[in-house]
This record gives structure tokens, sequence and C-alpha cells, in this order.
């Protein structure tokens, strides 16, 4: 295997970390190495599996010997292997490095797999996309860029925030909002995020979004609550670092206020309350943990919600490529650990999450009073 030849530098913060791997997620895994440094009472999964002259019917192929994605890829395998665990199905995990894809993919085959599942980062599955293989049914964990189908057999399973953003739309407007202010910092994850949640909110019949720029400078901050005051808007999305929620939030009029799942990570005490009506789309894996879909399997302790939402993305990669084993499946529809998973004609798994609100200091279901 050819060692890794790049080395990315270590954020300076956690917020670094939280936001390096909320950018890699929504992103295509683009910049991970955020992600390297586990808590010292994290669990350490299992090492990867060297296929064996037996055969595996289900292959997992992952970056784990990657610089810059090898945590997360870490994270996902352990989710793998617990859901295998406890369906005692036998898997084989084929680790690869960077530039490595296709040549894991052949071993991929030669394991004798007759579902694979991966790639994990988006430029590798452009890759094994645009490479014209002979593939078995192969569970993609990441998906290609807007409006490009995937190649025959190639099914597409992400965890991006760009869905999250559409459910907010619609949830927005079923609620009655029909003008709403859209708050977004500059960066590409934030802009991506408002980018389809405007998208959605026009499709449903919204009006146009009244755009506003987020900066955390105080006489910005005063500016906005003075420009939202003459705008007549019913909602409000903030598409912003979710350290930055409470911030923006105490400048907000009293309207219904959205936001990224970035927001449900540890928040200072004091502005808790300041989150109060913030609404929020997150995987039932971190706000249903007691859910008997979840009986069995392990649940361990990790730095950031990031990396147990690739935990949870290998829970449900598992079951996907479990349901592709024999044959195809004509409809597939289920309640996953990231959220009910329905498969849809262009073989892009549509995920819905749960929707939560901030509520005297507690993050409750959004759904109930």
């Amino acid at each position: 295997m050819i060692a890794p030849h790049h080395h990315l530098p270590y954020p300076a913060s956690a917020r670094g970390c939280r936001a390096a791997l909320a950018l890699a997620l929504s992103l295509g895994l683009a910049a991970l190495s955020a992600a390297q440094s586990p808590a010292a009472s994290e669990e350490q999964p299992p090492p990867a599996v060297v296929p064996s002259p037996d055969k595996a019917a289900i292959v997992l192929v992952l970056p784990l010997a990657s610089e810059a994605f090898g945590r997360a890829a870490e994270a996902v395998q352990a989710g793998f292997l617990a859901a295998a665990t406890a369906a005692n199905a036998k898997t084989v995990v084929i680790a690869h490095g960077d530039g490595e894809v296709l040549a894991a993919f052949g071993k991929a085959k030669d394991a004798g797999a007759r579902v694979i599942v991966g790639p994990l980062v988006r430029d590798d599955l452009k890759t094994v996309a645009g490479a014209g293989l002979d593939l078995p049914t192969t569970i993609a964990l990441n998906q290609l860029d807007e409006g490009a189908m995937p190649p025959a057999r190639i099914y597409m399973l992400s965890l991006t925030l760009d869905s999250d953003a559409r459910q907010l739309a619609r949830r927005a407007r079923d609620a009655g909002a029909m003008t709403v202010a859209v708050i977004a910092s500059d960066a590409p994850l934030q802009q991506r995020f408002a980018a389809a949640f405007n998208a959605e909110w026009i499709l449903a019949g919204g009006n146009a979004p009244v755009m506003f720029r987020f900066d955390s400078a105080t006489e910005a901050l005063r500016s906005l609550r003075r420009d939202l005051a003459r705008a007549p808007v019913d909602a409000a999305l903030l598409a912003i670092d979710g350290a930055d929620v409470a911030l923006a939030k105490s400048y907000v009029k009293s309207i219904p206020t959205f936001t990224s799942n970035l927001v449900n990570e540890r928040q200072p005490r004091e502005a808790i309350h300041d989150l109060d009506e913030v609404r929020f789309i997150d995987i039932p894996w971190l706000v249903d943990p007691e859910a008997p879909s979840f009986a069995g399997l392990k649940h361990p302790e990790y730095p950031n919600a990031a990396l147990d939402r690739l935990y949870a993305l290998g829970i449900d990669a598992f079951r996907v490529a479990q349901a592709f084993v024999d044959s195809t499946p004509d409809r597939l529809d289920f309640d996953g650990a990231t959220g009910r998973l329905s498969l849809d004609t262009g073989r892009q798994f549509v995920r819905e999450g749960r929707l939560m609100v901030f509520r005297s200091g507690q993050v409750v279901s959004g759904d109930t009073r």
C-alpha cells in the first residue's frame, strides 16, 4: 500500500475541529485532518480486515490509510462493523490510502463482493464513476455533483447538510411562513446550506428569500437587527457556524428561526437560553439513542457529534448493503440511524432527519409543545 504523501495541519481549537468535520461532510469530505485526534476515552475501532480466500457478500472500502480522511473512515467502519456484528453477518473491510481507490475496488471484486460499500470521499467517487468499471452493486457514501447521475449499479447514501436544509424549508412552509430572511456567512459550507434551503423554499411556493450577510462584529449585528425590523419576514434561516447561532439569535426578531445541526454541540451555559425556539434537523442516533431499532448497538464516546454522525452513517450503510445482497429491491424505505431513508428513482437515498428545537435550555422534539 502506498503511504499517504501529504500532511494536513491540525486545527488550533475544538471549534475548528467541528467546523472542519462539518465542512467535510457537506462538501464531500474535502478536508478532514481535524478529525485525526480522538479523545483519550474514545473506543478505538478494530483494524481493517484483509481479504482472505473466504468470500464475503459485503465488502467495505474506506480510506483508512489516508492522513486526511482516516479518522472519518474509522468512525464509519466502527458503525458498519457494529451493525454487522449485531446481524451476525460476515464482512470484509479493505483499507486504502490517497489515490488508491481503484486498486481497492479491484481487491473488493477479488474478495467476491456482491455488494461494495464505498467510496467515502467525493473525489474518489468521481474517480470510480468515471473509470468504467464492471462493478457489482455499490453503495457510495457520498454523492456526485448536483444533477450528475451515477453509473449503473451505483447507489448514493450521503450525510450532507443539503438534505437537512431542504427539509427545514419544507417545515417552515408547512408552518405557514411565506417570507423568510436567510442570514448566511461567507463560509462555503454555509453558502451551500443556504442555497439548498433557498431552492427548496421557492419550489415549495415561498417568496424569494431576503438575503443578509452575517458578520459577528457588533456594529454589523446592530445593522442586521435594524434591517430585519424593516423586513416583513415570517421566519429566519441562520446559515452560520453553530457557535455563532446564539449570538445571531439575540439580534433576530422573535420569529421562527432555523439553522443546521452544527448548533447541536456542547454550547456554553450562558448561550443555551439565547437558543430558545431555534429549530434544526438532526439524526435519530443522536436525538433518540434509546430507540428500539438501536438495541444491541454500541454507543462509543466520540469527542464531537460529527464523528457520531459518521458512525451512524456506517450503521445505515450496512443495513442498506444487506438489503441488496440477494437482489436489487424494488423499494427500500426504513427508519435508520441517520433518519428515515427511502430510495428515489435517481439511485439516491433521500434522508429525513428529526426536527428538534431548543426549549428552556433543553433539546426536545420540534413536533411537540
